[in-house]
């Protein structure tokens, strides 16, 4: 299961040469590799490259036809080392995974790959995740490419582009024996279009064509071969990649009739360079500049040929660089001041030194630069000051009007999430005992740390919860308590956590949530699956249904030698209470694991509610639980918001005239799991709470039933009103 399904999408991989293919990038990217004959592909999900893989997964019957391997790894790190085909044998081969984080995971396999050097090609589709819409920390892959001497691609957001820069891409790598990023932006990711299709190309070598074992000493990565290695990194594929780069005219030129200036961009902001210039009335829409752009589809390395070439006849050049540091600028800067060019260069010094170059951002660097040292021979339509007007500050009284009208809403868990009753669990637990040191972890239980719950100290790494508890576990009044998820425990988590905690007698406790699936990338599966007693196997494909590779989670904690370990539903929030107690009060030494189950609600409602509209439709009877909210015993304290967040509870004006405080309302986008009602009766709070059951095509007792209790409510309610007065 997964967030999204391609299966009608990927019938376009099919398309021959000459058919128009018309769809997303990340389907774009796909076919660009079927057309470049690669031998396998792996990857692990992460935004904004969840999709790709989906995508690989939903084809896996494409790509089985052609020879292709594919498989979803466990990790970045497991799919970087796949790359290692590609050392001594003509393989092509891609992974992908996310931006910075999948990097860092993986740097060790991928430095030592870049170091040995490739045979085939080797590209490593990476989704960059850097600027407004991101969800980690800010840092660019340009510094990865720098140290490991991997060549970088950031192709234009358009598809042509994409998909030739794919294809030249393991061309690039070939030639300079050099595994390279290809980066997919968020819009890139996204983009729509068209692209004239070529033939798939079946690997030269798969299990159909095997290769023969070949071993080759000098790409060991040991001494004395990594000096070797070292040197022709820098003596023989830098200069070969550059010599591709130029000869084969990855970067590209626009001329403009303002020649005295010009533009440097990387290829992925190009999209936004020209919305800025046409906005000051110097382009078109489709791209036809007045001022002349040099497009850097490679960003690293740089080619000084062709900067210089760009540059020589210029008085002043802008370079467009996200991020800091300013590597690009810095490069530039070195090989102008060599060939002795006098260009000025305009970077940093008129662009914000961090921060992505959204529209606005862009638009006044522009006009900055063309108001720089200007004799007025290129008009302009806004000057500086007028774009700066376009974007107004927020002051204090509209930032205090927006507090009033609007409630706050951060980022926290869908409606129903199992994840919930378990933080409500744990604050009340906490509220009891005093406050707990909680280390947390990437995934959806991250949105535990902000409000209503507020839990949560630290965010390390996928999987590294328990690990970044291991300092401080031995300083605190109760013990450390790390929260990870069952995708982070099998990414990193019980090998970095588990069996390292074991090992050192670490008394601490780990909670692993186990929703089934890797939830927070779009609900992937992950070795540990679903339990299948928990799912309706019509509901999902058979090969799932039967399933014999599932891993507990259990058992793997056992094999690693955890003895105190317990299973409880998340929904049970008086069980979770007391074995919560049980293992903080416990004087029995070593780890304790709690798992604490149940099923992501959005994947559970992705399956259950194409059932329950399915049944209607057919007239059957059909019962949806959902639970509301007694508006004559509300009392407006509003403690079941705050110790549930749920997004179907809201509030509403108070029907009795007498009281001033709104009440609590469960909106329809109520699921029935019945987290408000257990906190209520957990937490000892007012019994408003009530759960129904809707009834659809209901049967002939049904409306028997419920016409004897409306009979019965007003009954009671004319009774009730005849002794209040």
């Amino acid at each position: 299961m997964a967030e999204r399904s391609f299966e009608h999408e990927v019938q376009k991989l099919k398309y021959s040469h000459g058919e128009i293919f018309r769809g997303e990038g990340i389907l774009a990217v796909t076919k660009a590799l079927l057309q470049s004959g690669v031998s396998y592909v792996s990857g692990y999900q992460g935004s904004p490259i969840s999709h790709l893989m989906d995508v690989l997964n939903d084809a896996q019957g494409i790509l089985g036809e052609l020879g292709v391997h594919f498989e979803a790894s466990g990790s970045e790190a497991t799919a970087a080392a796949m790359l290692s085909a590609s050392i001594n044998y003509p393989l092509r081969g891609a992974v992908t995974w996310k931006s910075t984080v999948g990097t860092n995971v993986a740097s060790d396999a991928l430095s030592n790959v870049a170091s040995s050097g490739v045979t085939g090609g080797a590209m490593v589709i990476v989704g960059e995740d850097y600027g407004e819409g991101s969800s980690i920390m800010q840092e660019r892959t340009y510094a990865f490419a720098m140290k490991a001497q991997m060549w970088l691609l950031d192709p234009r957001p358009n598809l042509t582009s994409i998909v030739d820069m794919v294809e030249k891409g393991f061309q690039l790598s070939e030639a300079s024996n050099t595994p390279i990023f290809y980066m997919m932006r968020i819009r890139s990711c996204h983009v729509t279009g068209e692209f004239i299709a070529r033939d798939n190309v079946s690997p030269s070598y798969s299990n159909a064509k095997p290769v023969t074992p070949n071993r080759e000493a000098e790409k060991i990565i040991l001494p004395p071969n990594v000096y070797e290695q070292e040197r022709e990194k820098i003596a023989k594929r830098l200069p070969e990649a550059i010599e591709f780069i130029r000869k084969n005219k990855i970067n590209e030129f626009f001329e403009g009739k303002f020649s005295q200036v010009g533009v440097i961009v990387p290829g992925g902001t190009y999209n936004t360079l020209i919305r800025a210039l046409q906005r000051q009335g110097l382009s078109d829409v489709y791209g036809n500049s007045d001022i002349p752009i040099y497009v850097m589809n490679a960003v690293y390395p740089l080619v000084p040929d062709e900067i210089i070439k760009f540059c020589a006849e210029k008085t002043k050049v802008l370079l467009l660089e996200e991020g800091q540091p300013e590597y690009i600028e810095q490069g530039i800067h070195t090989i102008l001041r060599r060939a002795d060019v006098h260009t000025r260069l305009f970077g940093k010094d008129i662009m914000p030194m961090a921060g992505e170059y959204t529209g606005q951002v862009t638009l006044l660097g522009l006009a900055r630069f063309l108001e720089q040292d200007s004799d007025g021979s290129i008009p302009i339509e806004m000057s500086s000051k007028e774009v700066s007007t376009l974007q107004s500050t927020l002051s204090d009284d509209d930032h205090n009007s927006l507090l009033t009208s609007l409630p706050p809403r951060p980022s926290g868990l869908c409606t129903g999430c199992p994840e919930r009753p378990l933080f409500s669990a744990i604050k009340q637990v906490q509220s009891e005992l005093g406050p707990f040191h909680i280390s947390s972890d990437i995934g959806c239980h991250s949105f535990a740390t902000l409000a209503p719950f507020n839990l949560g100290n630290t965010i390390m790494g996928y999987g590294l919860s328990l690990a970044s508890s291991s300092g401080i576990r031995h300083s605190l009044p109760h013990k450390a308590i790390s929260i990870m998820g069952d995708g982070g425990f099998w990414h990193n988590g019980l090998s970095s956590g588990v069996t390292s905690a074991v090992f050192n007698k670490h008394d601490g406790i780990l909670i692993i949530i186990d929703n089934g699936y890797s939830a927070a990338t779009g609900g992937q599966d992950i070795p540990s699956f679903v339990d299948p007693n928990t799912i309706v196997a019509t509901t999902i494909d058979a090969d799932s249904a039967d399933r014999d590779d599932k891993q507990p989670i259990d058992e793997a904690c056992r094999g690693a030698g955890v003895k105190w370990l317990r299973t409880v539903s998340t929904y049970s929030i008086e069980q979770m209470k007391n074995v919560l107690r049980e293992a903080l009060q416990s004087s029995e030494p070593g780890l304790k694991v709690i798992i604490a189950e149940g099923e992501c609600m959005l994947n559970r409602q992705r399956r259950i509610k194409p059932l329950l509209k399915q049944s209607i439709a057919a007239g059957k009877r059909t019962l949806r639980a959902r639970f509301y909210v007694d508006e004559d015993t509300c009392n407006g304290d509003h403690a079941c918001i705050r110790l549930s967040g749920c997004p179907s509870l809201t509030i509403k004006e108070n029907p009795d005239p007498l009281r001033e405080d709104p009440i609590t309302y469960i909106d329809n986008s109520c699921v029935g799991c019945g987290v408000c009602g257990s906190n209520a009766h957990s937490a000892v709070l007012c019994p408003s709470f009530v759960r129904v059951d809707l009834v659809f095509n209901p049967s002939v007792i049904d409306r028997v039933v419920c016409n004897l209790r409306e009979k019965a409510v007003s009954l009671f309610s004319t009774n009730s009103a005849e002794n209040q007065l």
